[in-house]
């Protein structure tokens, strides 16, 4: 059986639930190939909206498990080290490649701790939000290594620069309330109103059609490490032009003029 669940809490919005709680959810090597499917999957699925990433229990994710992580299925045998390693990372380095890629927003509900690999994959949602009671932990320092999974690249265009080399070379956790007033998530909640202000979020998402949210994730993705501005206008530029020629474009613009929802058809 899979340690990730896939439910639909509301129509439209696509939960995935991190499920190895008496492990505080920290990553097998099945689970990071199981994410992955979903993802892709989740990619092409026109009735997903949104999508929300959490854990299951009293943490989020406590990084990868360093006891009982299996063996990698997309890994062959009988190689050196370097290359197994190659091998492995390339398949964790597709975690928030993909999650960017998606169309659909990612929401990450942090509840709890949040560790290690953890730590990038929270980080490399459109909106995260977290419990009063999450801690986010930089724990590569404590294995003897560098970042991983794109933390390099995500903690500085949260944060800024200085604040992320503090965090990355002095390696020291961050609580929630810190990390909203810094910017590293979108904000943090009472513990017990997480799910509902993730759906919340996700329900103010869903009133916009999905070709202007998903050409909207798509420039603003892409124009993060825009060369310069006139090439994120033109981004912009070619957004606008596919959105504007659909149905569901019009349809939104009929429904806030005569202030009702919008009923979008993928047309």
């Amino acid at each position: 059986m899979g340690h990730i669940l896939r439910d639909t809490p509301v129509e439209g919005v696509c939960r995935l639930t991190l499920n190895r709680p008496d492990a505080l959810n920290s990553l097998t090597f099945s689970m990071y190939e199981e994410l992955v499917d979903h993802l892709e999957a989740i990619r092409y699925d026109h009735d997903v909206r949104v999508v929300i990433l959490t854990g299951a229990g009293r943490g989020f994710c406590a990084g990868h498990d360093i006891r009982g992580a299996g063996k990698p299925d997309w890994v062959a045998e009988g190689l050196g080290k370097a290359q197994f390693q190659q091998r492995v990372m390339a398949k964790l380095g597709q975690i928030p490649v993909l999650m960017h890629a998606l169309p659909q927003p990612v929401i990450c509900a942090v509840n709890g701790v949040t560790a290690g690999a953890g730590y990038p994959i929270a980080l490399a949602a459109d909106m995260t939000i977290a419990a009063r009671s999450a801690k986010f932990v930089n724990a590569f320092h404590n294995a003897g290594t560098g970042h991983e999974i794109g933390f390099s690249y995500l903690l500085p265009r949260l944060v800024g620069m200085q604040r992320a080399a503090e965090l990355m070379l002095t390696g020291r956790a961050v609580m929630a309330e810190e990390a909203a007033q810094i910017g590293m998530i979108l904000r943090c909640v009472d513990d017990e109103a997480l799910m509902d202000e993730a759906l919340k979020l996700a329900e103010a998402v869903m009133v916009n059609s999905p070709i202007g949210i998903a050409v909207t994730k798509g420039s603003m993705w892409l124009n993060v490490d825009a060369p310069s501005l006139g090439a994120a206008i033109e981004m912009e530029n070619r957004a606008i032009f596919m959105s504007q020629s659909t149905a569901d474009t019009a349809e939104k613009r009929k429904a806030f003029i005569e202030k009702r929802k919008p009923d979008f058809t993928g047309q």
